[in-house]
């Protein structure tokens, strides 16, 4: 019971809270009498302090209060006021944070974490006990005062952190647990042996380097060493949790040195790659262009490699860096993909079953990179959506305080460089660099929460750099005050071996034995490859593969496929689908009878049903994709009732592999990074990005060129990826109407990917199923699609039954009724796309007989079809004239591709000509009169007998 003096004193306090507010105090203190954990720890703590509230104190009988001194409103506010300096300093401590190495950085205002500032004094403090103010403290904190100052040396020392902007309470609770309790256990003397053995081998690989091959670039990691022992550490602690693969992706800064030290490459592989003894199979013959060996390859600091450890119960992991071009963050969508195809099984129907503890994630960042790459944020935003997150990826910024010549002030308008993260509730830690037992605690703090949570950590490593951008960059001209404490700065190596023989570790003697040990391992690796004659480090052989390509078979017996679509059509019957939609459904019913059609729709949705009735996986994604942007796939239905879903592919009878769709964010690069990454990850996968409009792939353009378009002949890297890019002139305006035809064009060769505009649903049936059949083999190559918008329901592009179940691919289409007579043909027109469609439908309004004319339509753009075209053009013998037609401009489109190719394949003297557009610098004209002019004029110059011989080009 609460005595007549400390009710007295209650009462005093108590005269503030009345009416609702009074109310709201009494609610909280029943349940505080019921189960004094159940109310917020403010609460507790008045309670214990001043008693129950009026009113309540005669109804309910409180819990006993422990005797403390006589207490008054201006303890209690010192308490309050404690209690916010101990928030502020588990938020804020970072600032005053030990975590600058050359101590260049600028100091941050930290009176919020001083007690004067409160207007408390240390005997304030002293009054107090530590639980008061610290739930959890250690029992050999006793007051107020020392809790405090334990609290600051936590978050103040070589080793800060961020959590107060995880929102999740669970968790930042946690995490402050974890850091307060000292949950990471010390390193014990082998460790810490170890632990200088690794960083000694980081350092003198550097030096080796710098000293032997003088001049050559190498991207050194000195100023940031402990990277590799963290990513030892990280290796370590998820291998033994269980995980199968372990996923890395970072730009060149201290890649060799993950390379050999944490991939394993053998030292005498990368001085290979360094030491330029003559090898004349790399170099072209007399009278020929290129390397004579293999492909193109790529730069030693830009590769990737593969590793398989052992780790706890004879578990077997393998670790892979993935390849990656200078555009430093653009690989980390792409290893976002790599995990979540790690994680997936796909060999049952329906979505694939996720496992996260299978795969983990690591992605090393710059420190100007982070912040200034929107890729980053939009490769952070898959962290918790349905068709992305792989539960939780570990950051760490390389973090040197210098981008090239640019610093911090002119690189970011944060604080931090990993104030990015926030937004995302990451948690952060800032870790010295120089304080590798620090980065090592970091590193476990970041595996757990990742492996309790399934959620992304960041380690932010604030080191420096020790060279300039490359080694043969001279940083004095631009940071002269920081280099010259650079200078003069020990390396992490010799500071953590300093600290170990005072501890007494190890021995001075020890210390310089472990320096001579990797010397002599260096010097011995060294040796094996100077006098040796190199051989390339990657050859990837091709031969042409359109031969091999054209015997796929794609056709699907015709019974299959009507079993296929009626098992698609069936459902659950208290599933109610929208009404619009179940009418256009119904009508599929009949599409494959005789005499029927089949629409684009239809054709694709067979499609993705008999592959993955082959066993083959399918992954499919874009903004709109399980609608898709023009309402033609519908694969995901709605219940209008309740919102439920429904695939009908997942339920397909005679499925055996996988079918993943999901909408994606509103993003091009991250998602179709993520896409190839899945793909080259998962190569039996048909996986498939479908952009909105086509116009919005150039987004994404880094990841075509660097990536889809040039990974095969840089890194060997294999990908059947699918794009899908809607594609067509109607006029919607510039951004609406080209997926920029010319620029896959212009990347092609070496048969690196296959670009097609197809003009009938079962080319589009035969083309995917080729795509599947292609995947795993030497022959997969990405597809390039410019898919259709308004020709998705022109009847024109229907296909009958027996083109699906008889038919094939085929890279070029002549015009049904046409050419009959070859030898009254004057004019040959080649098109692809939907001014073919629109060729078909003018000479049919016309009713004219143009025997003078034939078209062949141009399937397969990239590889050309010279054969197949070279074989048609034989037989027209009195042919005046060669004219590619194409709606787009002159400059675009695929006339400046094409135009040599025709040449090439025309009969001698053969004129060949233009009609379009005139070269714009614009895609496409915004007012629909002038395109519809336009377009009916290419439409009646090209059917126009008169205008032959005539370069013909639309404007002035």
């Amino acid at each position: 019971m609460i005595t007549n003096k400390r009710d007295e004193q209650a009462q005093g306090a108590w005269e503030s809270y009345y009416g609702p507010n009074l109310g709201y105090v009494q609610e909280q203190y029943e349940r505080y009498v019921n189960d004094p954990e159940s109310v917020d720890e403010t609460y507790r703590k008045v309670f214990q302090l001043w008693g129950a509230p009026p009113m309540a104190s005669a109804e309910l009988e409180p819990v006993a209060a422990p005797k403390s001194v006589a207490l008054d409103g201006n303890l209690l506010k010192k308490g309050v006021d404690a209690g916010k300096l101990v928030w502020n300093i588990r938020t804020y401590g970072h600032l005053a944070a030990d975590i600058d190495p050359l101590g260049i950085l600028p100091k941050a205002d930290t009176r919020v974490l001083e007690p004067e500032q409160y207007g408390l004094s240390q005997s304030d403090l002293e009054a107090f006990p530590a639980s008061l103010i610290w739930d959890g403290a250690p029992d050999n904190v006793r007051t107020g005062w020392e809790a405090i100052q334990k609290l600051r040396q936590t978050y103040t020392g070589t080793i800060a952190y961020e959590f107060s902007h995880v929102h999740e309470v669970e968790e930042r609770v946690w995490l402050n647990r974890q850091v307060e309790n000292q949950s990471v256990a010390p390193l014990n003397a082998e460790q810490k042996k170890a632990l200088l053995e690794r960083l000694v081998e980081v350092d003198q690989f550097e030096e080796f380097l710098h000293k032997t091959f003088v001049g050559q670039k190498r991207f050194s990691i000195e100023g940031t060493d402990t990277m590799v022992p963290m990513l030892d550490e990280l290796v370590h602690h998820m291998v033994d949790e269980g995980a199968e693969h372990i996923l890395m992706g970072m730009a060149h800064r201290g890649r060799l040195n993950v390379l050999a030290h944490v991939l394993g490459k053998p030292y005498d592989k990368i001085f290979a790659e360094f030491h330029h003894s003559p090898n004349k199979k790399l170099f072209p013959s007399e009278g020929s262009m290129g390397i004579n060996f293999g492909w193109t390859g790529d730069v030693k600091y830009h590769l990737g490699a593969n590793r398989t450890v052992e780790g706890a119960s004879d578990v077997k992991a393998k670790i892979t860096l993935a390849n990656n071009p200078s555009h430093l963050e653009y690989v980390n969508p792409v290893v976002e993909g790599f995990a979540r195809a790690a994680q997936e099984d796909r060999t049952e129907p329906g979505y694939p079953q996720q496992d996260v503890n299978k795969a983990a994630t690591v992605i090393i960042h710059g420190d100007s990179a982070f912040p200034g790459e929107g890729i980053v944020a939009e490769t952070l935003n898959f962290n918790k959506l349905p068709g992305f997150q792989n539960g939780g990826t570990i950051h760490i910024i390389a973090n040197n305080n210098i981008g090239f010549t640019t610093e911090s002030k002119d690189s970011r308008s944060t604080h931090y460089a990993s104030d990015l993260a926030k937004g995302y509730e990451i948690p952060i830690v800032h870790v010295n660099a120089d304080d590798p037992e620090a980065c090592i605690n970091a590193m476990r703090l970041a595996s757990e929460y990742r492996n309790k949570f399934k959620k992304d950590f960041l380690i932010d490593l604030v080191g420096y750099r020790r060279y300039g951008h490359n080694e043969t960059d001279d940083p004095d001209t631009t940071q002269p005050l920081v280099y010259q404490k650079v200078k003069t700065h020990p390396r992490v190596a010799a500071i953590y071996a300093d600290i170990l023989i005072k501890e007494g570790v190890i021995s001075k003697e020890e210390s310089a034995q472990i320096i001579q040990q990797v010397q002599e391992r260096l010097k011995a690796a060294y040796d094996r490859i100077k006098d040796k004659e190199q051989d390339p480090a990657n050859s990837h052989h091709q031969t042409p593969a359109e031969e091999r390509i054209a015997k796929i078979k794609t056709a699907v017996p015709i019974g299959k496929l009507r079993k296929i679509n009626k098992d698609l059509l069936s459902r659950p019957d208290d599933f109610n689908v929208y009404p619009k939609l179940q009418r256009i459904l119904e009508r599929r019913e009949t599409a494959l009878n005789e005499g029927e059609k089949v629409d684009w729709g239809l054709a694709e949705t067979l499609a993705f049903a008999s592959i993955v009735a082959d066993g083959k996986p399918i992954r499919l994604t874009g903004q709109d994709a399980e609608r898709a942007t023009f309402a033609h796939r519908n694969l995901v239905l709605h219940d209008t009732k309740n919102g439920s879903t429904y695939c009908p592919i997942h339920h397909l009878p005679d499925a055996k592999a996988s079918f993943a769709i999901y909408n994606s964010p509103l993003s091009e690069a991250a998602v179709l990074g993520f896409e190839y990454g899945y793909n080259v990850y998962s190569p039996e996968t048909l996986v498939i990005w479908e952009a909105q409009y086509g116009d919005f792939s150039n987004v994404a353009q880094v990841i075509t060129d660097q990536f889809i378009s040039a990974g095969r002949s840089k890194w060997g890297q294999k990908s059947s990826l699918v794009m899908l890019l809607p594609h067509g002139y109607e006029g919607a305006g510039p951004e609406h109407s080209s997926a920029r035809l010319e620029r896959f064009l212009q990347l092609g060769g070496e048969e690196n990917f296959t670009v097609a505009n197809v003009t009938t649903a079962a080319q589009y049936f035969h083309l995917l199923r080729r795509q599947a059949a292609l995947t795993e083999s030497e022959d997969a190559r990405p597809l390039i699609l410019m898919s259709p918008k308004s020709l998705i329901r022109n009847a024109r592009v229907a296909s009958s039954p027996a083109e699906f179940a008889e038919g094939s691919f085929k890279p070029v289409l002549e015009q049904p009724g046409l050419g009959g007579r070859p030898e009254r043909v004057e004019r040959i027109i080649l098109c692809s796309g939907k001014i073919a469609v629109e060729l078909e439908e003018a000479m049919e309004k016309s009713g004219e007989a143009n025997e003078w004319l034939h078209i062949l339509r141009v399937e397969q753009l990239y590889p050309f079809p010279e054969k197949e075209v070279a074989g048609i053009l034989a037989r027209f013998t009195n042919v005046k004239e060669i004219l590619w037609v194409q709606e787009e401009p002159e400059n675009m489109g695929a006339w400046r591709y094409i135009e040599s190719k025709l040449r090439k394949v025309a009969p001698k003297d053969t004129p060949v000509n233009y009609n379009g557009r005139p070269e714009r610098s614009s895609t496409a004209s915004g007012f629909q009169q002038v395109h519809a002019f336009e377009q009916q004029q290419i439409v009646a110059a090209a059917l126009n007998q008169k205008s032959i011989k005539h370069n013909i080009t639309l404007g002035r």
